[in-house]
């Protein structure tokens, strides 16, 4: 965050003051009232069940809609207002902005493209998830006049959204890693993503570039919606790979080619759906011209920074534990499968996959479910954890699935599926447990691993 006073704040925002106008904010703005930043802007949101203005108590300065005792800039919407301030900020900071959106990949990409550009400048990046109306400023205030990168993930409610969020932080590079299914019960259909993921790249401008999925039809038909230079990766995109080779661990190692160049790649992540997205934050590193030796490089070196995405650890009596509770799609629970099976192939280990709800997907989620279920089965999973009556499916999927020699139970939600794992799990089993957010299923893999354990 640059320096502002609180004068300065309300005369951007349109807002007025309550309490000292010279007061200085010159630290990031924030939501979370359990964790107040010293210097910073507290932004007071009142929500369906939380009003932020009640949680002012630690806070520096608010940005609210009532007076609540502590020097404050009052506007009719904080939210709004917020991203008026942030817009503010970029355009007097001037960082490069690097967008992208996506079904699935999103974070993964991002923290492999902030830690590849932080290789060549100081970078700020979302956090988390943090990618929504409230979550995208308060990425972008976290930038001051030192930044020459800001990373940017943008997700999609519905149309407009992502239009709406490039008007913060309208992207000099912007990525569309694919169309999947995920809140397809919110869109209706994959055509309806689409068209709300492809907003991202209509607010390029001609000297613009937008990464594109060249092994994803949707993702590839919107260069006819931008005016910037299309730059591809994938199989056999601009920007591709050759001689993927997975380590015990599930580990990808690679060579990462452009323009006939290629350079090898190490990933410290297990599965091979990383290649795509380490794949995809190489093309926009590229296109804001960082030599392809110096991505690779930083690639390689990369270490996982957001929590429960295969997040793997292994208990000191061999136990491995792949922790990807964090979200859940049918493309993603699929991916993170065949990550599991990888792993028990290489080390002759039995595969136990705790597998929850994915939710948002409307009037096709049973069949969803039954076919992670079928999906499960055929990559020979030997044992399936069904997680809540939501998503049996998977069970029923994995059982009528012809051949298929492993077992499936399902259970009535966590703490039996706790109990379950305890009895009958143990070294050298591998684990995933994977399901959509409103699961809460990483208390599973902690449960694993409560006490001392070694990660790798």
């Amino acid at each position: 965050m640059i320096p502002m006073t609180l004068q300065e704040v309300a005369e951007v925002v349109g807002g007025r003051v309550d309490g000292d106008p010279g007061l200085v904010v010159d630290a990031p703005a924030y939501v979370d009232s359990r964790t107040p930043v010293p210097g910073g802007l507290f932004v007071a949101v009142a929500g369906e069940h939380v009003d932020g203005h009640d949680y002012v108590d630690g806070a520096h300065a608010v940005l609210g809609s009532r007076a609540t005792g502590v020097p404050s800039v009052l506007v009719d919407d904080p939210v709004t207002a917020l991203g008026v301030l942030a817009r503010h900020v970029l355009d007097t900071v001037h960082p490069t902005v690097l967008a992208l959106t996506g079904s699935q990949g999103k974070t993964g990409t991002k923290d492999y493209l902030a830690q590849v550009l932080a290789a060549a400048g100081p970078t700020v990046a979302t956090l988390g998830n943090h990618n929504n109306e409230i979550g995208v400023p308060l990425t972008v205030l976290r930038a001051d006049a030192t930044t020459s990168y800001l990373v940017v993930e943008m997700g999609a409610r519905g149309l407009g959204h992502i239009g709406y969020l490039c008007g913060i932080a309208p992207p000099d590079v912007a990525a569309v890693l694919n169309v999947g299914t995920a809140h397809v019960g919110e869109f209706g259909s994959r055509e309806a993503i689409a068209l709300a993921k492809g907003e991202i790249v209509e607010a390029l401008t001609p000297d613009g570039t937008a990464v594109l999925n060249s092994d994803d039809e949707l993702t590839t038909a919107m260069v006819t919606r931008t005016a910037a230079t299309p730059l591809t990766f994938g199989r056999h995109g601009d920007i591709g790979w050759r001689d993927l080779e997975l380590d015990d661990l599930g580990r990808p190692s690679f060579e990462l080619g452009h323009a006939g160049e290629w350079h090898a790649v190490r990933l410290t992540q297990s599965g091979a759906h990383q290649v795509a997205n380490a794949a995809a934050a190489a093309a926009m590193a590229l296109a804001v011209g960082l030599p392809l030796g110096l991505v690779t490089d930083a690639l390689t070196g990369a270490q996982p920074t957001s929590r429960w995405r295969m997040e793997l650890t292994e208990r000191p009596d061999g136990l491995v534990v792949v922790n990807d509770a964090y979200n859940a799609n049918p493309a993603s629970m699929v991916a993170a499968i065949e990550a599991l099976v990888a792993i028990g192939r290489h080390r002759t280990r039995r595969t136990v996959a705790v597998l929850g709800e994915m939710k948002e997907l409307g009037e096709g989620a049973p069949a969803a479910h039954r076919e992670v279920g079928r999906a499960a089965a055929e990559a020979g999973v030997d044992v399936l954890l069904v997680v809540g009556e939501a998503a049996g499916g998977i069970a029923e999927g994995a059982r009528d699935t012809q051949g298929w020699r492993g077992e499936a139970f399902l259970t009535a939600g966590r703490a039996e599926a706790m109990a379950w794992v305890r009895e009958n799990v143990a070294a050298p089993d591998v684990v995933l447990v994977k399901a959509s957010r409103g699961a809460a299923l990483e208390a599973i893999a902690e449960g694993l691993l409560e006490g001392e354990v070694t990660t790798r």
